[in-house]
């Protein structure tokens, strides 16, 4: 019995504690870091309240773009998509960094029409396509997120940036992460430097923590931000910043836009 209330408490406070971790978006590799040649990895995708146990909704497979060193795009192998999590394997011939990914950007409308809510997603097209102008209390949002993880084999490439919404500029790589060695990441917003920006990054296996242990940063002047990594392990680091005062064919718009990593930090 007593066992039993232990198991009870203790997964109230895990609850809890990692309430304000809800529905966090995370692809996990196997491993990120390989040496040797014709490598294979295991990979995961799904929407979470905890890191990284599947427990809400999977991250569908045709939305996950593999890219290897040299750019080009990987076909997923042994793939399958559950409830809560998506799977697949990779195969990594070539030697340098992969990115393995999930983007998705898309617009929300919501007005009042008879005095009735209406409410409406959709892409810029179809939003270009309407007569804004003309919708009582217009409320307009643009989101666009990226979610991602990064896996090396042998040596580490370059990985350029794409100029478009947030997103790193790794001064570290991220397959290059020790603890008792900070790493540096430069947040950039549409290609640009971007100051004031938080970033949270949260050890996994939160689960089994009565705290989740969040910390947040917020970029500089130049856009860097420097983490301290506690201790060895998986993490999830997120970063998101809301642009005010936007503007879409005449009709105010409220631009939002957020980008998720997942990192393996190895012992120093």
């Amino acid at each position: 019995m007593k066992t039993l209330k232990k198991i009870a408490v203790a997964t109230t406070l895990a609850a809890i504690a990692t309430s304000a971790l809800a529905h966090r978006q995370w692809i996990l590799p196997s491993t990120s870091i390989l040496s040797g040649e014709d490598q294979w990895i295991s990979v995961e995708a799904a929407i979470s309240n905890n890191l990284y146990f599947p427990n809400h909704h999977a991250i569908a497979l045709d939305n996950i773009t593999v890219l290897g060193p040299s750019g080009q795009e990987l076909e997923k192998q042994s793939t399958a998509q559950g409830k809560i999590r998506s799977t697949f394997e990779l195969q990594l011939e070539a030697s340098g960094s992969y990115r393995i990914f999930s983007g998705r950007a898309g617009m929300f409308a919501s007005w009042e029409e008879d005095g009735e809510r209406k409410r409406k997603r959709g892409s810029a097209e179809e939003f270009a396509a309407m007569d804004l102008a003309s919708m009582d209390k217009l409320q307009l949002r643009e989101n666009a997120s990226r979610v991602e993880t990064i896996v090396t084999s042998g040596a580490p490439s370059e990985i350029a940036v794409s100029g478009t919404g947030l997103e790193f500029e790794f001064i570290t790589h991220p397959n290059d992460l020790f603890t008792g060695e900070p790493a540096s990441f430069r947040v950039l917003l549409n290609g640009e430097p971007t100051a004031g920006v938080e970033v949270t990054f949260v050890q996994g296996n939160d689960r089994f923590r009565n705290e989740a242990g969040d910390q947040t940063l917020v970029s500089d002047e130049n856009g860097l931000v420097e983490i301290e990594w506690p201790q060895a392990g998986r993490y999830w680091i997120n970063a998101s910043s809301s642009i005010a005062g936007g503007d879409f064919h005449g009709v105010p718009l409220e631009r939002s836009a957020s980008y998720t990593l997942t990192v393996e930090v190895l012992p120093e």
